[in-house]
């Protein structure tokens, strides 16, 4: 049996990689500061309840061996810049002090698009970044980290860099979350002048991809991931309006971050070349579903 660590079970893309990986029969466990909501409880994953920055309590809280890490854990109030730093930097060095000795076959570490930066688009793994955000600075010198680590001794580190994911089970603070909850409500909500272009991928492509990573000959790369189709997120809550007929988005009433960019998208070369992999999940089949589930 395949032995799996989901730093972060309890999180939205966590929860949904740890229900494929038992339908796959893995055995996996769950290490996060707390434990899961209700609704993203799995009777067969084993929980352990832990602050990857504090490297003591990992020590003694990780008793088991495993094949494969996945991390996904950080903290998620990115204005918190203290604990976004140390959750996301040095709980990622915590981590891989714990298993660099501990011969495990891969260590997937979910990067961001944000360690871009302002670098125009399509961004490609080669540019050079210039994260400007503590989230995106944190989620760099975690690749500089891991790439490092792979070349002094071969750490068998791959890092996906993912643009925005959405589905089912999402928290209800992420974009699409929001618009949908304040159609259904009929409510008025504020959001941007909505004149941004991002790439949008289903959760379950991005389970499909991450699946595939556990076993490529992929150590000591980057790949981006992303749906491939850009779209404009106006368009996105015309197309949630549209479908309730009801809802008042309040455009232009939340102001764009300073390091936030127009366009946003990814070259995925890397990912079709190194790992044989593309998004099959079109965005109105995603968004539908994403919608019935909140329903």
């Amino acid at each position: 049996m395949k032995k799996i660590l989901i730093i972060g079970a309890t999180g939205f893309i966590g929860y949904h990689l740890a229900k494929k990986c038992l339908k796959k029969n893995f055995k996996v466990t769950s290490l996060s500061k707390s434990p899961p909501k209700k609704i993203r409880l799995l009777k067969k994953v084993k929980y352990i309840i832990c602050d990857i920055s504090d490297e003591k309590k990992l020590k003694k809280k990780i008793t088991s061996n495993f094949n494969y890490i996945v991390n996904l854990g950080g903290y998620v109030n990115h204005q918190n810049k203290r604990e976004t730093y140390r959750s996301h930097y040095l709980g990622l060095k915590n981590l891989t002090n714990f298993f660099k000795d501990k011969k495990i076959k891969k260590f997937i570490q979910i990067g961001s698009s944000m360690e871009y930066g302002r670098i125009r688009s399509p961004q490609k793994e080669n540019f050079r970044c210039q994260p400007k955000s503590i989230y995106g600075i944190s989620k760099f010198l975690s690749t500089e980290h891991l790439l490092s680590l792979y070349k002094k001794e071969k750490f068998p580190a791959v890092i996906l860099r993912l643009y925005q994911v959405y589905g089912p089970n999402q928290d209800k603070n992420r974009l699409i979350p929001i618009i949908i909850d304040g159609c259904k409500n009929d409510k008025s909500f504020p959001c941007s002048s909505g004149g941004q272009f991002r790439d949008f991928l289903f959760i379950d492509d991005l389970i499909d991809v991450l699946l595939i990573c556990l076993d490529a000959k992929v150590e000591g790369k980057i790949i981006n991931i992303g749906s491939g189709k850009v779209i404009k997120v106006k368009e996105i809550i015309k197309k949630i309006v549209k479908f309730y007929k009801s809802g008042r988005p309040l455009f232009g009433k939340i102001k764009l971050r300073k390091e936030e960019m127009i366009k946003v998208y990814p070259s995925l070369l890397n990912a079709r070349r190194l790992l044989r992999w593309k998004a099959k999940v079109p965005f109105d089949k995603g968004i539908l579903e994403t919608i019935s589930f909140y329903n």
